[in-house]
């Protein structure tokens, strides 16, 4: 029987119970919290039910991703490193390699995908990492910074240069060669499992290499890129949320001059903002959703759109709960400074709000 939105939002709500703000003091999720997460298939519910997913719809998976990221912004982001691995299998492999991944990543298995280096950001011109053709094989060698999940990855999908073009490789972490590092003290989404990767020589069969490689290093990144930036921007409408509740809960109840804070106007006018911020992102969110869904011409920019007024929001609403909820807020752990931290992250990852600036400037100069 196909799983509602509301009965998994339950099953993760008992999940987590109160436990998110130790784990991002941590700095890790328990491994069986995400094994069972990955085990039931929420982990990513979009993959299709001929493949053993939920089949999920896109605008049912935001909801979701929404929902996790009230509640712990790092559970959130594993998830989106999981449907990014998914939907690049799902676009970019070929027939076996999506047979023989794509239930894997729906029955428990766990995935990451490595994009930026030390000196490769948002050009990808410059990606040094290379993968060749060697006999039977390929060989992989590079680095790649701050890969979110990784830490949690049975497998890393690596965007590699091949020649002139490029190729997503197939890596088994536990491969000879391979060296997962921990990002030392993330500022956002702390739990999350961002670390950087080294390939030193990794040897993998000729199958490893996602559709047989060669092909435009710009397609390998925006296909992936475009569900990241989907689920973040959904993730955003969670922090929002999750904003909203603590705000206006604690100006309810925290009485000043004789009056709960909500009866100050200064303070009102802060709740409205949030309140109004959550209620943009949302709708931006749901119309990329729709898109997505429909496959609308636009979906591209639908995308980085809901993207970019997503984290925009997200980061001044958290900025505001923060001034609202004052020093009860503004210690580490609690679900409003993890909100600041992580959505400054936010505006950072799946394209910055620069880049996604400058696309959307494009599309208002008809370059789109």
């Amino acid at each position: 029987m196909r799983e509602s939105v509301a009965a998994a939002a339950s099953a993760v709500t008992a999940l987590v119970g109160d436990r998110a703000s130790g784990w991002d003091l941590a700095g890790r999720l328990p491994e069986d919290v995400v094994r069972e997460l990955g085990a039931a298939g929420r982990l990513a519910a979009q993959i299709p039910a001929r493949h053993g997913g939920a089949g999920w719809s896109s605008a049912e998976s935001g909801e979701f991703t929404a929902h996790v990221g009230s509640l712990c912004g790092s559970l959130r982001s594993v998830m989106t490193s999981q449907g990014m691995a998914a939907w690049t299998v799902e676009r970019l492999g070929d027939p076996a390699q999506a047979a023989e991944l794509l239930p894997r990543l729906a029955a428990g298995g766990t995935a990451a995908v490595a994009f930026s280096e030390p000196q490769a950001g948002s050009d990808l011109s410059a990606i040094a990492t290379t993968v060749t053709v060697e006999g039977d094989g390929v060989l992989l060698s590079g680095r790649k910074k701050w890969v979110t999940a990784a830490a949690y990855a049975d497998v890393l999908l690596v965007v590699a240069r091949m020649g002139e073009d490029g190729a997503v490789v197939v890596v088994p972490r536990s491969a000879p060669g391979v060296e997962v590092r921990r990002v030392a003290d993330p500022l956002g989404c702390r739990a999350a499992g961002h670390a950087d990767v080294r390939f030193d020589g990794v040897r993998l069969p000729l199958d490893s290499l996602l559709g047989g490689g060669r092909q435009p290093l710009p397609l390998l990144v925006t296909t992936a890129l475009a569900y990241g930036r989907i689920s973040v921007a959904w993730g955003c409408v969670g922090i929002l949320r999750a904003c909203v509740t603590a705000a206006a809960e604690h100006a309810r109840t925290r009485r000043q001059f004789g009056r709960p804070l909500a009866e100050h106007q200064l303070v009102a006018r802060q709740l409205a903002d949030l309140w109004t911020a959550e209620q943009i992102a949302t709708r931006a969110c749901e119309y990329a959703s729709r898109c997505w869904d429909e496959n609308a011409p636009d979906v591209a920019t639908a995308v980085v759109l809901a993207k970019y007024v997503g984290a925009g929001h997200a980061a001044k609403g958290a900025a505001a709960a923060v001034r609202v909820l004052a020093s009860a807020g503004a210690r580490d752990g609690h679900v409003v400074a993890r909100a600041y931290r992580d959505a400054q992250l936010m505006r950072i990852i799946e394209g910055s709000d620069e880049m996604c600036q400058l696309i959307l400037a494009d599309q208002a100069l008809g370059r789109r």
